[in-house]
């Protein structure tokens, strides 16, 4: 037996290790590894929302639905201030939207936030008075005016504490008939002829079109409110919490559309 033979058949060994190694070190291909896929998004979560938000999230929510299958996004919309109380105390929410940073800011110190709020809109007070004016509104002046009727939202939701800015830098003195829970019931009572004048949000004049006038004023921009989103730690369904979050941050354009102002 040639003595060669033991030596080639060494030197065809090491070059089979020297190969293995080799093709450890390469990555794998495409073809041979797992398709990467994001979890298939289901079920329902439970959204609290400022009042003010009431027309423009529920049709975010129905593209929303339109484009994840299986999913549905309810609401519930009151005053931003006691929304949060109830959070606090337990009420099964899954996403909050506040009209305060304020007001997010009760839930976020207990703890309760998943994420840290980030600011998507923004929005300023105008005057609304029933349709034709009959009550010859013509600023906040007239809101000192005991003879005639005007309301005004609760001094503890944003919307008052808004009014209540404004008002001091206009100096003026309210006299409202009325302290209201949250816009949505301002705007009622001047839609229903029931009051001459109410402060509400410039969105809340154009989401009700032709039964009111608003009546816009200086001093609203100097009490701007900004309206944070943040998905809750105790969410049952945080995989569709987050992505309804990030769907309203990528639509910002809608909220602007509808009226609000782009968050800075």
């Amino acid at each position: 037996m040639s003595r060669r033979a033991p030596v080639a058949a060494l030197l065809a060994g090491a070059a089979l290790l020297a190969l293995g190694g080799c093709a450890q070190d390469l990555p794998a291909s495409s073809g041979s590894a797992a398709p990467s896929s994001s979890p298939t998004l289901t079920g329902s979560i439970t959204v609290d929302a400022a009042a003010s938000l009431n027309r423009v999230l529920p049709a975010l929510a129905r593209s929303f639905e339109q484009e994840h299958p299986g999913t549905t996004v309810t609401f519930g919309f009151g005053g931003s201030s006691a929304l949060a109380a109830a959070i606090v105390s337990g009420a099964p929410v899954d996403v909050f939207v506040a009209a305060s940073t304020t007001t997010m800011r009760t839930v976020s110190d207990a703890s309760l936030t998943a994420a840290e709020p980030v600011v998507v809109a923004r929005n300023r007070l105008e005057i609304a008075v029933p349709k034709g004016n009959p009550g010859k509104v013509t600023g906040l002046r007239d809101f000192g005016d005991a003879a005639k009727t005007v309301v005004v939202c609760a001094k503890e939701v944003p919307c008052g504490v808004a009014a209540t800015q404004v008002f001091a830098l206009a100096g003026v003195t309210p006299r409202p008939d009325s302290y209201e829970p949250d816009v949505t019931s301002v705007l009622t009572k001047v839609a229903g002829d029931n009051a001459d004048a109410g402060l509400v949000y410039a969105t809340d004049v154009r989401s009700a079109g032709s039964t009111v006038e608003g009546i816009p004023f200086p001093e609203a921009g100097k009490a701007i409110t900004d309206y944070p989103i943040a998905a809750l730690k105790g969410s049952k369904n945080p995989a569709l919490a987050a992505a309804w979050v990030d769907w309203v941050r990528a639509h910002e354009s809608d909220l602007q559309a509808a009226g609000f102002l782009a968050a800075q």
